[in-house]
């Protein structure tokens, strides 16, 4: 089993006199497997992907990008000392047993307005789990989805545990069953949730949106800007 160490930097800094802003700093490692992160007021701005050797600016293209220069290197020597100090740890505490927390059950909604025959998003959502990450599986009428499907990086909440999402695009026929699978370590099997498009009325991924807008924050500054326009349209 993997051993996951996460090291979390939090620090305030105030642009005026009567507003406090929330700069989050995540550097996570294990014995194959490593995780950057840098956030503002919950809003990811940057992660490293390791696996292409470069960093990530997650911002839509109509905002003015936050550049972070040498941030990938600087992840890469993070990395090396973040290992080290796992090792040192995992000696030092002759191997404690993981903490395992099992991921909520699956959500699935899509990202617009259903409309058969139109081109849309169906995501999957997960939270509360730990250790990070979770592993997704699409299906479209029990045939495996490896194609046009993305997954964020696990993002923390505040109690220590992560959320993290998977997208499928997809366009929506008649008949056609989907279905999204987590996959975990603390699972004894995997958690799997069927979407039936023909069982899925006109305006339920908004609907959704609107929820997780008021109750599980922003997911990065794509999404974020997504919830709160779908907030305001819920008001």
């Amino acid at each position: 089993m993997k051993m996951m160490m996460v090291l979390v930097l939090s620090g305030l800094f105030c642009v005026s006199a009567a507003v406090l802003h929330e700069d989050l700093s995540i550097t996570g490692c294990s014995d194959s497997d490593g995780e950057e992160m840098y956030s503002v007021d919950g809003e990811e701005v940057w992660y490293a992907d390791f696996i292409h050797q470069r960093g990530v600016e997650p911002q839509p293209s109509f905002i003015d990008h936050i550049s972070y220069p040498g941030a990938y290197e600087g992840a890469v020597a993070h990395q090396q000392v973040c290992r080290s100090s796992l090792k040192a740890d995992l000696h030092n505490y002759k191997n404690p047993p993981l903490q395992l927390d099992p991921p909520s059950s699956p959500m699935v909604y899509t990202k617009e307005d259903l409309v058969l025959g139109e081109k849309n998003d169906l995501i999957c959502y997960v939270t509360g789990f730990y250790p990070a990450p979770v592993v997704f599986s699409w299906t479209r009428n029990g045939d495996n989805v490896t194609t046009a499907t993305s997954t964020n990086v696990p993002y923390p909440n505040k109690d220590g545990s992560f959320n993290q999402f998977s997208r499928l695009e997809f366009t929506p026929q008649p008949g056609d069953l989907y279905s999204c699978t987590v996959h975990h370590v603390a699972l004894d099997r995997p958690l799997t949730r069927i979407w039936d498009v023909e069982k899925t009325g006109p305006g339920v991924g908004p609907a959704v949106f609107c929820g997780l807008g008021l109750t599980v924050g922003l997911l990065g500054v794509a999404a974020g800007t997504f919830f709160l326009i779908k907030g305001n349209e819920c008001s």
